[in-house]
């Protein structure tokens, strides 16, 4: 543990702001190397007279900024250089940086137009359970009649009562996963996946176990394998696009996971966030194996990001404890804006919104394509971002570090690895984050990056 503590004398008002600007100048000089394990809250707040919330504040401050992190168990620690690299977007976006790290739609002053046009349809026609309720049952079941009427003309067998309405994917991967992973037991994904699934899988206390897989996605022949130890009971899946690698599981290989799922009865979670924006996506998991499959439904990628809502389709075997999950941790999604997507989607303007992105995507994918020639990666069309490998001699970290120096923002492959076993040094370019001409830009800055020998850029005063 460091010696250095921050001067109490030095504190000023807000006390957690002030202590964690102590702390950043400390981590800036040196005086809290890399690795050095902070003060306990409680030993640290005696110290300075001041009270444990706000201290955990400040610490909170420091994770938001990405200069320490907090690990249940064993404490506080500075992080070291590459820092960045640990999650797969910047937390906040500073001065002039062209920001390819975080997963975006494309969105234009239109999108809020639409927006403000939604709000006012919304204005208008508010019902009073959707205002004052507190109950579920009272706000959700036609929602969930529209949920159920929206998957089932994409293929996909649902019923009403097993629709949960949540505020976006988040919400419901974290009920998917623990209404069918129970405390101690574990999760199945893909070497590459989602992620906030590791972090999930951490809290909860489950195990995350890492698949094999290739450029069609998890191998079968995997599943297999660590199915057979007794330890998993459900594997989660990406299928259509969305995955890191931005590439459409084919439908042969669908039909071998839900075989091999029936075999070891294992619950299958399927994340479809892309959904009717993927015209030529294969047929869902959940229409093949619709007795296990938890299918999410998303809407923010698609439409706008205002609109953070998604549709979570249980089967009868796992939707009471699904819903009971999603209870207890969200109790029930946004009423006005459950409201707002059941009108979206009658009128059409889900479907709108999701064309209007995909023709965008295509001309993101092209200007990539021109940019970075013979680079380009093998990838959906319509995809919100590129799986780029990096060239001989560059490490993720060491390129995130550098190309933040350049002013451009990508994420790291290892925010998203569940496995090093075959790892390949990789990159993730967001497409739709930023306008197009910043996005020339980042992408040539990054093209020329990976045409150069990796040198350390030097500090400069």
């Amino acid at each position: 543990m460091t010696n250095w503590i921050p001067d109490p004398a030095a504190l000023a008002r807000p006390a957690y702001l002030s202590l964690a600007e102590q702390f950043a100048r400390a981590i800036e000089r040196g005086a809290l190397p890399a690795g050095a394990r902070l003060v306990p809250h409680r030993k640290l707040a005696d110290a300075l007279g001041l009270s444990v919330q706000t201290v955990s504040r400040a610490y909170d401050e420091l994770i938001r900024r990405g200069l320490i992190t907090g690990e249940v168990g064993r404490g506080s620690f500075v992080l070291g250089p590459g820092a960045e690299a640990r999650q797969p977007y910047l937390p906040e976006r500073p001065g002039e940086v062209i920001d390819l790290s975080i997963l975006k739609p494309v969105v234009e002053a239109m999108h809020l137009d639409r927006l403000r046009e939604g709000f006012l349809w919304l204005g208008e026609n508010l019902a009073a359970s959707s205002a004052m309720s507190f109950r579920p049952n009272m706000v959700m079941p036609q929602h969930q009649a529209t949920g159920a009427d929206w998957l089932m003309r994409q293929g996909i067998p649902a019923e009403p009562q097993g629709i949960i309405v949540t505020n976006g994917a988040t919400p419901a991967i974290t009920a998917a996963v623990m209404g069918v992973v129970p405390p101690g037991s574990g999760l199945a994904a893909e070497a590459l996946t989602h992620h906030t699934l590791k972090p999930l899988c951490t809290y909860l206390g489950l195990h995350l176990e890492g698949v094999a897989m290739d450029g069609a996605g998890m191998l079968p022949a995997g599943l297999d394998e660590v199915a057979r130890k007794g330890l998993i009971r459900g594997v989660y899946l990406q299928p259509n696009v969305i995955n890191p690698l931005a590439v459409m599981m084919p439908a042969e290989r669908r039909a071998e996971l839900v075989e091999v799922a029936r075999r070891h009865d294992l619950a299958i979670i399927e994340n479809d966030i892309l959904n009717v924006m993927i015209p030529d996506r294969a047929p869902a998991i959940a229409a093949l194996a619709p007795e296990r499959t938890l299918h999410i439904c998303g809407f923010t990628k698609i439409t706008v990001p205002g609109l953070r809502m998604a549709y979570l389709h249980a089967p009868p075997r796992h939707a009471t404890a699904v819903s009971n999950r999603h209870l207890v941790a969200n109790w029930m999604a946004t009423p006005p804006m459950a409201d707002l997507l059941s009108h979206w989607v009658g009128n059409g303007t889900v479907a709108e919104l999701a064309a209007w992105q995909a023709r965008a995507l295509a001309d993101r994918h092209a200007l990539a394509a021109e940019v970075l020639g013979e680079r380009m990666p093998s990838c959906h069309g319509k995809s919100l971002h590129l799986w780029l490998p990096l060239t001989e001699g560059w490490r993720e970290e060491e390129f995130v570090e550098q190309a933040r120096l350049r002013g451009v923002a990508v994420a790291a492959g290892n925010a998203f690895r569940t496995i090093e076993r075959g790892r390949r040094d990789a990159i993730r370019v967001a497409l739709g984050s930023t306008r197009i001409e910043e996005l020339r830009r980042g992408l040539s800055t990054i093209a020329a990056m990976l045409s150069d020998a990796p040198e350390v850029l030097l500090p400069t005063i």
